[in-house]
């Protein structure tokens, strides 16, 4: 009679290793935003970095244009004013330039030298959802400007 032994457990658990490290590995770059492509990246800090040029350029108009619909309309409804008066009213940082980039999806955040900005893609393009942002210990990020 021909007696069948399973595999050595340590057979499989090794056999399987290189498996679960390329899932791992995967894994960490889809949730750090390494696996997004260059050119979204790039989209994401262009569009974050012309919304801070605008802000420090007094270019209101331009800066408002740059921000997701419903930011814009959260910063009229609380200041009661056009976005280009309301806007001018807020005490945003001046960021400086971008020190590092994270894409999720449709979402971004940038880190920038004195400011966070989150961005969210849109069918025109990135947007900027929030900015004036600090981090917290144990909460979200508190924004000085953000959408409702």
């Amino acid at each position: 009679m021909i007696r069948h032994h399973p595999p050595h457990p340590g057979r499989r658990i090794r056999r399987s290793l290189p498996v679960l490290t390329l899932l791992a590995a995967a894994a960490v770059a889809v949730l750090c935003g390494c696996g997004a492509p260059a050119p979204r990246l790039d989209a994401a800090r262009q569009v974050g970095a012309a919304f801070e040029q605008a802000l420090a350029d007094a270019d209101y108009p331009r800066a408002c244009a740059l921000l997701a619909p419903q930011t814009r309309q959260q910063l009229e409804d609380d200041e009661s004013k056009p976005c280009g008066l309301a806007l001018q009213g807020q005490d945003l940082p001046t960021a400086g330039e971008v020190q590092g980039t994270q894409v999720y999806g449709r979402q971004a955040l940038l880190r920038l030298r004195e400011d966070t900005l989150f961005l969210s893609q849109f069918d025109d393009g990135w947007k900027v959802v929030a900015a004036g942002c600090t981090p917290e210990a144990d909460k979200p990020y508190r924004c000085s400007l953000k959408g409702g």
